[in-house]
């Protein structure tokens, strides 16, 4: 069955919740932190699902899995942040363990996208 759009994909949709997460993670920063720490938590959560869907709509398989690996960058940029996020007390680990997991399991999702789409990259798949 052919997806109809990005938004159906449900790597783009757990992106999507990972995002919202930070968001809401961050809202409890201290303000002094909102150009810097909560920024750069924010900016790399939506890069997640934004290079899912620009990856999607290329329209080539070697772009997509480009930009399925860009994603997967921004997700270890993220992680890292939230990591130092919780290493310098601007969150703790009830808050941060939660997102921290979905990232595991969105990180895991990337992973077998990228497996797919280079399998059927292989085997002449457009």
């Amino acid at each position: 069955m052919a997806l109809g759009s990005y938004r159906e994909l449900r790597v783009w949709q757990r992106g999507m919740d990972l995002a919202e997460a930070c968001y809401t993670l961050t809202t409890g920063f201290p303000s002094e932190e909102r150009f810097g720490m909560t920024s750069q938590i924010r900016r790399a959560a939506a890069a997640i699902p934004a290079n899912i869907a620009e990856g999607y709509g290329r329209g080539s398989r070697p772009d997509y899995i480009r930009f399925v690996r860009i994603a997967n960058g921004s997700l270890k940029e993220l992680e890292t942040h939230l990591l130092l996020a919780l290493r310098i007390k601007l969150v703790d680990e009830d808050r941060i363990a939660p997102v921290l997991a979905l990232a595991d399991e969105l990180g895991a999702m990337l992973h077998k996208l990228m497996n797919a789409l280079r399998a059927r990259a292989g085997a002449g798949a457009p």
